[in-house]
């Protein structure tokens, strides 16, 4: 393994590096060698963002739709005991 000392990091970008080191619970090397090998194309980025945009239409239901449901799918709880015999 080759060992690069990078200069010239401006206060903003360190203080970013460290902060996001930190949300992965990395060491900031580990944090800059990932981002590296990510923008050369090694490596695949991580999905990091979170979208809500569909929640409304998974494990949305109101009470009366668990009801009906429930309701309508009861039959299929049910053993065939000719099916069985």
């Amino acid at each position: 393994m080759k060992t690069i000392t990078l200069r010239g990091i401006d206060d903003e970008t360190a203080a970013t590096l460290k902060k996001q080191a930190k949300q992965s619970r990395t060491s900031v090397n580990a944090t800059v060698l990932n981002l590296i090998r990510e923008s050369i194309g090694l490596d695949k980025k991580k999905r990091t963002r979170i979208y809500n945009d569909l929640d409304n239409l998974a494990g949305g239901w109101s009470q009366e739709d668990e009801q009906e449901f429930n309701k309508t799918t009861r039959l299929f709880t049910k053993i065939d005991e000719e099916l069985w015999t």
